[in-house]
């Protein structure tokens, strides 16, 4: 009988001897790595480098955006600005501004106040009571003859209650004797304060637009004996406003001034101050 010839190792055979071979030269490997020894780190340290961090060049936008933050408002610029007293000027450019949209050329000159009637502003250096004596040195007279109810022979307009009670207190040494009556909303009712000016003779006048030009709509105030008007124009509040600077009040002065105090002033019977 023959014998069967030798089968020749097939190729996937051949690929399993290889693979165990590489394994056991694989432990091999791994285990004179580990063996070997390790290099001793070097003395010398590197030193950390300094970073510099390049600013990226500002554009026109960011530019605009950083302006749009920093703008600043009318109260940081009127808290470091120097405060400038108000002048006739002052009151004739408001009433033009807040007329020349609704009023024709002739009707704006009807309403231009003539310079007589304005008696000389505060300079800022007066406290009510100096600046009162200053603008009306005959009041201890004019006083004495007045025996008008309904009426008031000087009238000052403030922004506030809390500032016409602050007025009141500030001029003790010139009132003296005479009547000094609250003209504003706050806790009063207006019904009160018109019995009040029928009862008695009042001589001063303290309040603010709005109260005042309710009392003239209803016949509790005539302003025919008036002798005397002043704003508290250069007074600022908290958010360093003045009276002429708030809308409503504005609005409401000029209303006033066209219920017969512009008549009054033209006739010289009535004189205007800015305190």
């Amino acid at each position: 009988m023959r014998r069967p010839k030798s089968q020749k190792p097939s190729a996937q055979s051949r690929q399993v001897e290889a693979a165990s071979d590489g394994e056991g030269g694989g432990d091999t490997g791994m285990t004179q790595q580990e063996t070997a020894p390790v290099p001793a780190l070097s003395k010398k340290t590197e030193q950390p480098k300094e970073c510099f961090l390049i600013q990226p060049k500002e554009t026109n936008e960011d530019a605009t955006k950083t302006r749009k933050r920093k703008k600043k408002k009318i109260t940081d610029v009127l808290a470091k600005s120097e405060p400038k007293p108000g002048t006739p000027e002052d009151l004739q450019k408001l009433m033009k501004d807040y007329y020349s949209s609704n009023r024709s050329v002739i009707e704006l000159e009807e309403l231009t106040l003539p310079d007589s009637c304005f008696l000389k502003a505060n300079d800022l250096t007066h406290s009510l009571s100096s600046y009162l004596k200053e603008i009306c040195p005959k009041w201890v007279k004019l006083r004495k003859n007045h025996s008008e109810k309904k009426s008031v022979l000087m009238l000052i307009i403030c922004g506030s209650a809390i500032r016409a009670l602050e007025l009141i207190r500030s001029m003790t040494a010139f009132r003296g004797d005479s009547k000094v009556m609250k003209l504003f909303a706050k806790h009063i009712k207006i019904q009160e304060q018109v019995k009040l000016l029928e009862k008695r003779v009042v001589h001063l006048g303290v309040g603010t637009p709005g109260r005042i030009k309710e009392l003239i709509k209803q016949g509790g105030l005539n302003l025919n004996p008036l002798k005397f008007l002043v704003f508290d124009w250069n007074w600022r509040d908290q958010k360093l406003r003045r009276m002429m600077d708030i809308p409503e009040i504005r609005k409401e002065v000029f209303e006033i001034l066209e219920m017969g105090v512009l008549s009054l002033c033209k006739s010289e019977s009535l004189k205007l101050g800015l305190f």
